[in-house]
């Protein structure tokens, strides 16, 4: 029996599917802060993120959880040629070392994209994503949409529903209940760095640093993500690996960490576009800005809301593109 990915032609609305489930251990956060050099204080300290969370268990990384939860997501997406977005990512409830993640997807909408001469055939396919912890918790709620060939290049399956309607975009209101109004971030006023009340809004921040983009299919392997053309040079459009775009994302914001040294989790994602591929060995770097800064419902901590861009550079001589577009709400002191 030949064991592969769906095509496209293999997908109907309302198709359920799971995944097995995860508990989040230390090795997850050895291994997450190996790849990326992440300087968030919580989830390296576990001292003050007991005092501010209350929780005597360290605080996982949220970018951790996130990776899991669309790596749990993955068995429809074996296939893909690109994940065009996500929409609706919210991070209802943080994350703890030894929680499990539960994830369930299922497919909300299908829509043929047009043909074009020289082009495998291909479809969107529209998937939700709900993850809960051991207590029965919602985790995370979203909305992703990759893009998967056909079987057959001339088929029609008539597929058309209006992906526009699909899903809920991130509301402002949703990211501000995603605050835990349980926590004390009283320890962390001693924080030395730029605090979120004075931090100039619409200031274009430049990081010269660039890092190198290594053991990517490692990433994919620990969330269990299933996309081919992350471990199968073969199987690639390009002829070689592709890094999984939630690799270029974690280190763009390792390196906003090294801008913004009092960011405390992330709570949400509005938007983010993969531009262009990234392979192995491409040296990345980020820009950002803060578009938005609002207070939360913890006295001296706020809502950020931040505009990323990652490059890539490659080749000889070197060439750098603009590779992701993100944009994304944290909290900070």
């Amino acid at each position: 029996m030949k064991v592969d990915g769906p095509y496209f032609e293999d997908f109907h609305r309302g198709l359920e599917f799971d995944a097995p489930a995860v508990t989040v251990t230390a090795g997850h956060a050895a291994i997450h802060q190996a790849l990326f050099g992440d300087r968030l204080r919580l989830p390296l300290d576990h001292g003050i993120s007991a005092r501010i969370t209350g929780s005597s268990t360290p605080l996982c990384h949220p970018l951790i959880a996130i990776n899991i939860a669309i790596g749990q997501s993955t068995w429809a997406s074996q296939r893909v040629k690109a994940n065009l977005f996500y929409r609706g990512l919210v991070l209802r409830q943080p994350v703890f070392l030894g929680d499990t993640l539960y994830t369930r997807t299922c497919v909300a909408g299908l829509r043929q994209n047009k043909a074009r001469a020289g082009r495998a055939t291909t479809g969107i396919v529209a998937l939700e994503i709900t993850t809960t912890n051991q207590r029965d918790e919602t985790v995370l709620r979203f909305w992703r949409y990759p893009m998967i060939p056909y079987r057959e290049t001339n088929t029609v399956t008539g597929h058309a529903d209006d992906l526009d309607t699909i899903g809920q975009s991130t509301s402002l209101n949703e990211i501000a209940a995603a605050v835990q109004s349980s926590w004390n971030v009283a320890p962390a006023s001693v924080w030395r760095g730029v605090r979120a009340s004075e931090i100039p809004i619409g200031e274009r921040y430049v990081l010269e640093a660039r890092d190198s983009i290594t053991s990517a299919p490692e990433l994919v392997r620990l969330s269990l993500n299933m996309a081919i053309a992350h471990t199968d040079s073969r199987l690639s459009y390009l002829g070689e690996r592709l890094v999984y775009g939630g690799h270029t994302i974690f280190m763009g914001f390792a390196q906003i960490t090294r801008g913004l040294p009092n960011l405390l989790t992330v709570l949400a994602w509005e938007s983010c576009d993969h531009l262009a591929p990234v392979l192995e060995g491409d040296r990345v770097r980020t820009e950002f800005i803060v578009t938005d800064v609002k207070p939360s419902a913890l006295r001296g901590a706020y809502l950020l809301r931040i505009m990323a861009e990652c490059f890539a550079a490659r080749g000889n001589p070197e060439e750098e593109v603009r590779v992701l577009d993100w944009k994304f709400w944290a909290l900070s002191m």
